[in-house]
């Protein structure tokens, strides 16, 4: 063998070496460039709750932070004003009118429902499955509580919660909780008033859930599942049961707040977020990390003191004014995502397609999607937002559409629980929201033409809504 055949050998063996080098190191190398995401999703969480949104009284140092060093947007949308047909749009990207989980006859699941998100519906978790995300969900579920409903049933690799609202399983026998808060701002129920099960995976692990300690043992297990998946990208929806009604707190924050419970509730939730990012920080986790933060529709007004604040937007939960659907929202990636106040639209739907833009994954392509990827804002590479329209359905009816400011109300109807009562408009209301965001003054007379154009693009709307099965009904 003479040397330039021994050169040669070698050189073939040095090309296979390195080729194989390279094809070993691809997958650590992409997970090392993945982002991580964390979604916290409060329950009746109004959009005036928090301090960095206006709130005099209750104290949230932790969110307040997040809203400086990341996004506060201003502008932020929910699919829907009550809590399953609003999860599921966060979790789908899609208007839940498309996927069932809007229904005239009941709107949102109950313990005695048979339905639950379809299993022909694609999930963030799903989504990014597909790039070797581990995902985890904890917290309130509520989009079926049947075993094929469940979190693992949906790209989810584990699940610890409660599987819908925390008033839920209600006994006889104990004071009716709406007097008892009406009297009393600091008051909270025993938890056997309320037999609602803490599931993990599928099994039933606690009933009653203690739900003093609840809040505290959400943070603890999102943080427990992103130490033991902090080696590769993940994603872990975090979707608390509070503060919807009954309001417990630990023994920590009992008391704590000027608000009364209603603010401990909060002051525990901020602690908790800060605890995420804390660890976060501490596994130098943070600056390859996406947390958002927001929450499912506006506050439960009727329940006084023990509801939140929809602040200087009309109405609250169940409704389709303002305060029913545009909640606080913030977006916090340290080093990535640029900081500012974000005035430009965007909805729950948007996630699902941000985060596969930003995780380089396909999103579906053999569906309506309803959202769209809004990377760019957070990026700092745009200032224009892709979103220039928000759908306000309520049941099975489209109640008000949003096109740039322009807000037209075809129905109206006050918050889930009071007035005031439904009212069909012969002639739209019309609203500029960026004037009037408390939607005071009707200015239709005065801009027919824009009536005309936002009634036209509503009838397109309805005319893309295709029938499907109703997953609320009781059967």
């Amino acid at each position: 063998m003479n040397i330039m055949q021994s050169i040669t050998r070698l050189s073939i063996r040095l090309i296979l070496l390195f080729t194989v080098i390279q094809f070993l190191l691809i997958p650590e190398t992409d997970a090392a460039e993945q982002p991580n995401f964390v979604i916290i999703f409060c329950d009746d969480l109004g959009y005036g709750d928090l301090g960095a949104f206006g709130h005099p009284t209750i104290r949230t140092p932790n969110l307040d932070r997040m809203a400086r060093e990341g996004q506060r947007w201003t502008n932020f949308y929910v699919g829907a004003s009550v809590c399953t047909p609003s999860r599921a749009a966060l979790l789908t990207g899609r208007l839940p009118i498309r996927s069932g989980m809007m229904s005239a006859k009941r709107r949102v699941l109950f313990p005695d429902s048979k339905g639950g998100l379809p299993s022909s519906e694609i999930t963030i978790a799903e989504a990014l499955k597909s790039k070797g995300y581990a995902t985890a969900a904890v917290g309130k579920w509520h989009l079926g509580h049947l075993p094929q409903y469940l979190p693992p049933s949906h790209g989810f690799d584990s699940y610890w919660g409660i599987p819908y609202s925390n008033d839920m399983d209600a006994q006889k026998g104990f004071p009716a909780y709406r007097n008892e808060a009406h009297r009393n701002a600091d008051y909270s129920p025993p938890i056997e008033q309320y037999q609602v099960p803490i599931i993990h995976n599928t099994q039933v692990v606690e009933k009653p859930a203690n739900q003093h300690t609840i809040t505290a043992r959400y943070a603890d297990k999102a943080i427990d599942f992103i130490r033991s998946n902090q080696k590769k990208p993940f994603f872990v929806y975090l979707a608390h049961n509070l503060p919807h009604i009954p309001l417990f707190a630990g023994k920590e924050f009992r008391g704590k707040s000027a608000r009364g419970i209603y603010g401990d509730v909060i002051e525990e939730i901020d602690a908790g977020v800060g605890k995420i990012t804390t660890v976060l920080k501490d596994l130098n986790l943070d600056k390859k990390t996406l947390v958002v933060f927001t929450s499912d529709n506006g506050p439960w007004l009727p329940f006084r003191t023990h509801g939140g604040s929809a602040g200087l937007l009309r109405e609250g939960k169940g409704s389709t004014f303002e305060g029913g659907m545009r909640e606080p929202t913030i977006f916090w990636w340290p080093g990535t995502v640029i900081p500012k106040v974000q005035m430009e639209l965007g909805a729950t739907m948007d996630l699902l397609p941000t985060f596969c833009s930003l995780a380089d994954v396909s999103t579906p392509t053999d569906r309506v999607l309803d959202g769209h990827d809004l990377s760019p804002l957070l990026l700092g590479k745009t200032t224009k937002g892709p979103r220039n329209e928000i759908f306000y359905w309520r049941s099975s009816e489209l109640y008000a559409i949003r096109i740039g400011p322009w807000k037209a109300h075809f129905i109206t109807q006050g918050c889930y629980g009071i007035g005031p009562k439904r009212e069909v408009h012969e002639s739209p209301e019309l609203y500029h929201l960026e004037n009037d965001p408390s939607e005071k003054y009707n200015i239709a007379e005065n801009h027919p033409d824009v009536v005309a154009s936002l009634v036209k693009a509503a009838e397109d709307h309805r005319n893309s809504i295709e029938p499907v099965e109703d997953q609320l009904a009781k059967r």
